[in-house]
């Protein structure tokens, strides 16, 4: 018998296509990474929530030059996004122009979709595209 991951309900989350959080009941700090204590308090008291899937990119980088199984998709964006729940999280921009990119543009959590080879998965890869501002 296995005994569950501090970070569990976030991986059975992302297969199910939503984004959890973690936040410490005592203080409130909405957590990232997931893990069983606050790094701000240190309580243990921990719950889970649904994040809104909307952010914003806090920092970028353009990857124009890659090796192996990457080569072919570049150029990628790399970016930190501010969650608007608080947490900055790494993840990669798509489906977008990666000269359009600019710091502080509104951006939306989406989810790799399922493929019929996904049975048993017990992740699903979390990305990020812009936001249609108009």
């Amino acid at each position: 018998m296995s005994m569950p991951t501090p970070s569990e309900p976030f991986w059975k989350a992302t297969a199910e296509g939503r984004l959890l959080l973690p936040r410490c009941e005592p203080c409130t700090t909405v957590i990232w990474y997931p893990r069983p204590f606050c790094p701000h308090c240190g309580g243990r008291n921990i719950t889970w929530f649904q994040a809104s899937g909307e952010a914003t990119i806090y920092s970028y980088t353009v990857v124009r030059k890659a090796r192996g199984e990457y080569r072919d998709l570049t150029p990628y964006v790399v970016a930190y996004v501010e969650l608007a729940e608080g947490p900055k999280i790494l993840t990669n921009i798509i489906a977008c122009d990666p000269s359009k990119i600019k710091i502080g543009h509104p951006v939306t959590l989406t989810f790799d979709p399922p493929t019929p080879e996904d049975d048993t998965v017990s992740a699903r890869l979390y990305r990020f595209h812009q936001t249609n501002t108009n």
